[in-house]
């Protein structure tokens, strides 16, 4: 204030500034002093203490004395307070000068608990969002009240004859004099301070008591309406009209001052009713002033409360007062009290900052309140675990929601949204609560982004009302929210309900930005699978395909047919039946030539990477019908589309070379030989598809599909596979295994992918050993080796099916390449006999051959099962719950059974691991029809050169016998050809040969 007075006060107020900072840091390092002496200094020390602050104390009083009237000028109320704290500080008195005296006083001094805190904390709260203590108002009241309990009563300046002869004769009967029977109530309503405020004497001056000639005789209340009856008395008009209706006889009516008879005819005192009035504003502003000055003091929890009481009794229903409480800089103090943590006065707080709030035909209270209320303050209140604390911070938000910016404030305050809605769903417990917050919501829909937290905070009925409902401008808002929010699970089939119809409409709109947004919004919504079949109903997928293959809008800066192709991927990826949808006016459906043949052509003519990936994306969900891929696969060869799928596996963009590789495997089935001359005949291909990371961890889906493609290929393409065959490939190979194994667990997701693809490709240089390089190659490496041990190191069911292939396939050469050592020809043996050297001390080496190959056998060399450790890990191969694996472990079994070899010695080798009771428990779990027929043909092997103990074996298991009966009946011509030829030598059909007999003799 001093500073505004004008240039010349400037330096005046920085002396009395530096002055005051000066003694409020010497007062800390006293205090602090006294704080660490904690009474164990001599008492000369405590009293230099207490002479210290004494001396602070009062020249802080000097200080504030120096401040000019002039400062105040029409705020002299301030004034007041100031000289009156400046007098109380140059008066101060610090103890007696005794030790234990001057001890107390500073600890009384600097101690943040007396009575007031104790009165106040008994009844602090426990909140949801507790108040931080070092925040708190308390040490600050308690301080305050304690000075304004000391300061000396000055009497009031009355002001009682200034008023007579303003306004007047008053009515004789009534004296002129302060009225001493006014009611309770109505004292405090107009005229009389409560007892706390009270406590401020050198303020309470500007208050005006009310007149006598104020006062209604019957009701003994300031009147409101005053009339005057034909006796010159003055009553309320409401008041004396009752008197009036209680005589039956108007002429038995008499005066109830003066007792004379009246006629019920009335004057209004227009002069005593402009008195009055005008009594009120100035003893209103007058209260206006008191209760700032007890707010800006502090004082203790009675004297705020009661301030805060008569605000509020002020303020209610005057509009003019609410004004002057805002001019006077009172709701900035009130912010100050919003971390105050006694309940009582957080509630009276609440409730006037209501009722300033409260106005029709202006929003300037609800914006000030806004601006300056701390609103995250306000939002922690509806955690409160005190109901009515909690209530009136609602009925505040209530109030204030009604204004637009407030709207913008309250949603902008961290958690408010959140909390509203938590309310709201929580009626069972507090249902006025629930309505009240629901109230709140529905106003803050007037601000766009409330309604996108309001979704996050799981209330989605308004945004999707708005999106249904409203404007086209909002409907583009509140699809673009829909994008971007978190929708739980168990919601969006309802959001997918409630959003598609206005969605679909906005898409088949011709304005720009609500076309994007639809799309994007249906996208997002696409991405859930179970909403597909809703989407679907509403016809969406004719929109779609009219988007990708026939709309065009020169003015339509969106590629629709993007978004278009990204819905309709998602359609179809979620497993919905889309041989029987319709995509156009014509019958075409989505598996027709019609719509793969678009689909492939975009494909084809170097369409967007975005587009492209979801192209591919819905070649794939096609691909899974058999119907859809006989057309596909029609189609690609009718336009040779092949090449341009080979060539996108190089495009940079890793997503769309992952699409194609996965594409071209589902194709492979159907066009492998194919696609394998069109890979050789590309650039960089096939080794570029070989990419091994230094580390398991790194391994990527592109490293793990690029070797599925490999491996799903045809093995037997034996351009492809000498494509592949160099020692670094293979060296690589083998090293990313063993990286994949050594790794554990630590591991990419798509380790397990990238073994599987790695085996395969080790599988199918194993197709074509006929060749010298690949012979050599699985010579070199010892394949026989690896995938026995890849049998037991996996966990893979794929692994091991691919390791039991292998081994069948290099095990088919073993007999071949097995030979018994050749004999060293005579000339030789006759040269080395002749020697001079003695033989006798040597020892002939032997060379032992292999009992089942009759050969020189090696695991490296032979590939012989026997040598490599590989029969026991085939046979516990077949106790796999995957009947791939089991069947490829016995057909890799099956090798030791092949007539070339020495068949009882293999059946005697296999008989000592218990390989019947393995083949037979496989044979009663799994029921393929190629695995029985492989199995069988073991069992009959094992009858026929095994003799009678296996035999009676195998006939003592009955479940094996009614297996046997059951494929006699029902299996295939081979199965049952087996099946008999089991059951005949179990001597449980008749032999052929009489059967035989009979049927030429008849």
């Amino acid at each position: 204030m001093e500073i505004q007075t004008g240039e010349s006060a400037v330096i005046c107020s920085t002396d009395v500034l530096e002055s005051l900072s000066e003694s409020i840091d010497e007062a800390k390092k006293l205090v602090q002093i006294s704080q660490e002496s904690n009474g164990q200094e001599s008492t000369t020390d405590l009293r230099s203490v207490e002479a210290g602050l004494e001396g602070v104390v009062k020249q802080i009083g000097e200080t504030l004395k120096s401040i000019p009237e002039s400062t105040t000028k029409e705020e002299e109320y301030i004034g007041v307070v100031v000289q009156t704290l400046s007098n109380e500080m140059k008066n101060a008195n610090i103890g007696d000068g005794s030790e234990s005296e001057i001890l107390h006083n500073v600890q009384k001094k600097v101690s943040p608990r007396d009575d007031t805190q104790e009165m106040v904390s008994e009844q602090v709260e426990s909140d949801l969002y507790p108040t931080d203590p070092e925040c708190s108002y308390e040490s600050f009241l308690s301080e305050s009240q304690s000075q304004i309990s000391e300061i000396p009563d000055i009497p009031s300046q009355s002001t009682i004859g200034s008023s007579q002869r303003k306004y007047g004769t008053l009515s004789e009967s009534q004296p002129d004099i302060p009225s001493q029977s006014t009611n309770v109530s109505s004292q405090r309503k107009y005229g009389v301070l409560s007892e706390s405020l009270s406590m401020l004497p050198q303020v309470t001056q500007f208050m005006e008591p009310p007149y006598q000639a104020f006062i209604c005789p019957l009701t003994k209340e300031i009147m409101e309406d005053p009339v005057t009856t034909e006796t010159r008395v003055t009553c309320e008009r409401k008041a004396i009209t009752e008197w009036f209706d209680r005589f039956e006889d108007s002429d038995e009516i008499t005066c109830p001052v003066t007792g004379q008879k009246l006629t019920t005819g009335l004057s209004p005192n227009v002069v005593l009713k402009t008195i009055i009035e005008e009594w009120k504003v100035r003893n209103e502003a007058a209260r206006i002033k008191v209760a700032h000055a007890a707010l800006s003091l502090g004082g203790s929890e009675s004297m705020v409360i009661e301030a805060l009481r008569d605000l509020q009794m002020t303020c209610e229903g005057k509009v003019y007062n609410k004004v002057l409480v805002r001019e006077a800089g009172i709701i900035q103090l009130l912010d100050r009290y919003m971390t105050y943590r006694s309940r009582d006065v957080r509630c009276e707080l609440l409730q006037l900052l209501k009722t300033l709030a409260e106005d029709q035909d202006t929003d300037d209270g609800k914006e000030m309140i806004v601006k300056t209320i701390t609103m995250s303050s306000l939002v922690k209140f509806l955690g409160s675990s005190h109901k009515p604390v909690r209530h009136a911070a609602l009925v505040l938000l209530l109030e204030l929601s009604k204004s637009q910016h407030a709207c913008e404030k309250i949603g902008n305050a961290t958690g408010a949204i959140l909390m509203l809605v938590t309310s709201k769903y929580n009626k069972e417990s507090d249902a006025f609560a629930s309505e009240t917050a629901d109230q709140i919501l529905k106003n803050l829909e007037k601000f766009p982004n409330n309604m996108k937290q309001m979704a996050e905070s799981g209330l989605l009925d308004p945004l999707l009302n708005h999106l249904a409902e409203g404007s086209e401008e909002t409907q583009v808002v509140m699809a673009a929210y829909l994008v971007e929010i978190d929708i739980g699970h168990e919601k969006k089939t309802y959001v997918a309900e409630k959003a598609c119809p206005a969605l679909i409409k906005l898409v088949q709109s011709e304005n720009t930005e609500a076309r994007r947004a639809a799309f994007k919004a249906l996208a997002h919504i696409s991405l859930y699978h179970p909403n597909n079949q809703i989407l679907v109903e509403i016809g969406i997928i004719k929109i779609m395909v009219e988007e990708m293959f026939t709309k065009r809008m020169l003015s339509d800066l969106t590629n629709s047919r993007n978004e278009a192709a990204t819905i309709l991927a998602n359609i179809l990826e979620s497993g919905v039946e889309h041989e029987t949808f319709e995509v156009n006016t014509h019958g075409h459906t989505l598996g027709s030539d019609y719509f793969v043949y678009n689909i492939i052509q975009m494909l084809k003519n170097s369409s967007p990477d975005d587009l492209n990936i979801d192209l591919i994306r819905i070649l794939i969900s096609l691909s899974k019908s058999a119907r859809a891929m006989e057309t596909i696969v029609s189609v690609i060869k009718e336009t040779d589309a092949s090449f341009a799928m080979i060539e996108l596996i190089n495009n940079p963009h890793e997503e769309l070379g992952v699409g194609a590789l996965k594409l071209l495997i589902a194709l492979t089935p159907f066009i492998g030989h194919t696609l394998s001359e069109r890979l050789c005949k590309t650039r960089g291909q096939p080794e570029n598809l070989i990419q091994c990371p230094v580390e398991a961890n790194q391994i990527t889906e592109k490293h793990a599909v690029s070797a599925k493609l490999l491996a799903k290929l045809p093995h037997q393409n034996l351009t492809l596979n000498l494509a592949l065959v160099s020692e670094s490939i293979v060296s690589k190979i083998l090293h990313a295994i063993y990286l994949i194994q050594r790794s554990g667990t630590r591991t990419s997701r798509y380790a397990t992918d990238f073994l599987e693809g790695l085996v395969g490709i080790l599988v199918r240089f194993t197709t074509t050993l006929y060749d010298s390089q690949m012979m050599y190659l699985a010579k070199n490496h010892d394949l026989a080796s690896v995938f026995a041990d890849l049998l037991m190191k996996t966990s893979s069911d794929e692994v091991q099916m691919l390791s039991a292939t292998g081994l069948q396939n290099l095990s088919s050469t073993t007999m071949t390449l097995s030979r018994p050592p050749q004999a060293r020809s005579t000339k030789f043996m006759t040269s080395l006999s002749s020697r001079s050297f003695s033989l006798r001390s040597s020892k002939k080496k032997q060379i032992e051959l292999c009992a089942i190959h009759r050969g020189v056998c090696s695991a490296k060399n032979t590939f012989c099962l026997v040598e490599a450790n590989a029969v026991t890990k085939l046979l516990a191969c077949l106790q796999s719950d995957k009947v791939e694996v089991v069947e490829s472990a016995l057909s890799a079994i099956c090798t030791l059974l092949d007539d070339k070899v020495d068949v009882e010695k293999s059946i005697s080798m296999l008989s000592g691991m218990n390989a019947v009771q393995l083949i037979l428990n496989a044979v009663k779990e799994h029921k393929k029809e190629s695995l029985l027929q492989k199995a069988f043909w073991m069992i009959d092997k094992f009858l026929i050169r095994g003799g009678e103990k296996y035999a009676f074996d195998i006939s003592q298991d009955r479940m094996l016998s009614g297996m046997l009966v059951s494929a006699f009946h029902r299996g295939d011509g081979n199965t049952r050809q087996m099946a008999e030829n089991i059951l005949r030598r179990l001597d449980k059909m008749p032999s052929f040969s009489i059967y035989m007999t009979e049927k030429n003799e008849m």
